[in-house]
């Protein structure tokens, strides 16, 4: 699984605007903004900064970065902008004086409050694991509502609303390489009707953290436990239905491997010092337990988040 800068960029402006962070400047490849506290405490590290600003009770000051989608492209915008000052600002008479005697003298680095810290986010880099984590740690169950609108509170009759267990499953399939799918799967906890793509139905409108105006909930028919063990089932079924190949292929593997490795030991065995012996058949043991951990094929599945989501039913989707 890989992430493109497209996908990155939308996901981490959604995490800051959903910490409140200031955004200074943006575009299609980098981002500047100002951390809010809470994502300060999440991203920066500092938990003495943190327990002296509770202590003393004073304002605290938050750090800014850069986060930098596409390299090449904010190189580039760079240079533009450099360019652009250069032609706005040209250099002092004084500046052009002091640099022919002792040359260029490099600015210093600038500490504080006003300093701003650059990160290149591609999929993989810590500062990107980091928002990752933040973001599983305080969304990693929601309880929200769609948003029906402003003309839904001046409408006459209340809109039905249908309670819904969403959950968004990642799957692993390792040996000795490793492949990972997300399933974004929900169910009605009133008509018991599974969504394999709630996802996408999620990403086509507004939630809201409140109960809005005008609206009513219909009764739940089916519990949490139950709807959870419908959504495991569907699970399995979709696993069961793959094609084993990739298994049948890393447990070739595996016994090639391990072939290979009888045939280096086996001389090894034939030694006469009874020390080396024990210790050749003691490494060829550890060596096959890696081996087999390697290559054994396995599937892992597990829930990043989940919740309650109240949409409106005459829009829901049946699949």
């Amino acid at each position: 699984m890989t992430m493109t800068s497209s996908q990155i960029r939308t996901y981490v402006l959604t995490y800051l605007e959903a910490t409140e962070c200031q955004i200074m400047e943006q575009s299609d490849c980098h981002v500047t903004v100002k951390l809010s506290p809470e994502a300060d405490r999440e991203l920066t590290g500092r938990p003495y900064y943190w327990a002296f600003v509770e202590r003393v009770q004073i304002e605290p000051e938050t750090m800014s970065f850069t986060f930098i989608f596409d390299q090449d492209a904010y190189e580039i915008l760079e240079q533009q902008r450099k360019a652009k000052e250069k032609l706005e600002n040209p250099d002092k008479p004084d500046d052009l004086l002091l640099n022919r005697y002792f040359g260029a003298v490099r600015p210093l680095p600038v500490i504080g409050p006003g300093r701003i810290q650059q990160d290149y986010l591609h999929y993989g880099s810590p500062r990107l694991k980091q928002i990752f984590a933040a973001a599983q740690r305080k969304g990693s169950c929601v309880y929200v509502f769609e948003d029906p609108g402003h003309r839904q509170r001046d409408t006459l009759f209340s809109a039905a609303y249908e309670p819904w267990l969403g959950a968004c499953f990642k799957t692993e399939f390792a040996c000795d390489m490793k492949r990972q799918e997300l399933h974004f799967y929900g169910i009605s906890l009133s008509t018991g009707t599974i969504s394999t793509d709630f996802g996408d139905r999620l990403s086509k409108v507004q939630l809201l953290p409140r109960l809005p105006e005008n609206v009513h909930i219909t009764p739940a028919r089916f519990s949490l436990e139950r709807a959870r063990e419908l959504l495991e089932n569907q699970m399995k079924s979709y696993l069961n239905q793959l094609d084993p190949s990739w298994a049948a292929e890393a447990r070739s593997r595996k016994q090639e491997e391990l072939l290979i490795l009888e045939g280096y030991y086996q001389a090894l065995s034939e030694e006469t010092d009874e020390a080396k012996k024990q210790a050749a058949e003691e490494q060829y043991r550890v060596r096959q337990e890696e081996i087999r951990w390697q290559y054994e094929p396995r599937i892992t599945v597990s829930v990043i988040n989940s919740g309650i989501f109240h949409l409106r039913t005459d829009r829901l989707p049946i699949r």
